[in-house]
């Protein structure tokens, strides 16, 4: 698994920013949503698993700094502060801050799922809360998203549906892959936590 995670999240960005869903979803805000969602919680925790313990990963030389928690609230605000209208439609609108935009997602990413997956003893704790607490933010977003009761950004729509159907489609993608992906990280860390426990009692 290792030795396969890295091209496999090299192969999941190259489809995600290399065209398949610009040609299948266009400009839309879904389109956009499955390309963030399959930045930070497919290609993100592959790439994280590829690179951990290696010279690559920042976490390791900088474990306070660049803690769970540290990780996870610098996602947060990449990911709400490229969701507020003005920059979201700024990216949409220039190359540039597209490019940003999809940085800033793949790093903010890649360091929450480095920090969290690599923590190790005391800090394993931290790494659960800090996949929960991303997955909280990602599934409250995802809700604001597909509940609002008008468009919030200045988009075209996709699949035949409105600009509000649109949106909320986008919502849910985010609330489907966004909040699972890191759900399903923090429970994997916490049975890992609870695995040598569960031995000693055995044990016993």
């Amino acid at each position: 698994m290792v030795g396969t995670a890295l091209p496999a999240g090299l192969l999941v960005l190259a489809l995600a920013w290399g065209g398949p869903v610009w040609l299948l979803l266009g400009p839309s805000f879904t389109g956009g949503m499955v390309m963030h969602m399959a930045v930070v919680a497919v290609a993100a925790p592959l790439l994280a698993i590829g690179i951990a313990g290696t010279r690559w990963d920042l976490t390791r030389r900088h474990p306070v700094l660049l803690g769970p928690l540290a990780a996870s609230l610098l996602e947060f605000l990449a990911v709400w502060g490229w969701h507020l209208p003005g920059p979201h439609e700024a990216a949409r609108a220039a190359f540039p801050f597209l490019v940003l935009e999809q940085g800033s997602f793949l790093l903010s990413g890649l360091l929450v799922w480095l920090s969290c997956l690599g923590a190790e003893g005391e800090r394993r704790g931290g790494g659960i809360l800090g996949l929960l607490l991303t997955s909280m933010h990602m599934t409250l977003l995802g809700a604001l998203l597909t509940l609002a009761p008008r468009p919030l950004y200045d988009h075209e729509a996709c699949l035949g549906l409105t600009v509000l159907e649109d949106q909320s489609l986008g919502g849910v993608v985010m609330l489907l892959v966004g909040g699972a992906a890191y759900l399903a990280g923090g429970l994997i860390l916490a049975a890992r936590l609870l695995g040598p426990e569960r031995e000693d009692q055995a044990a016993c």
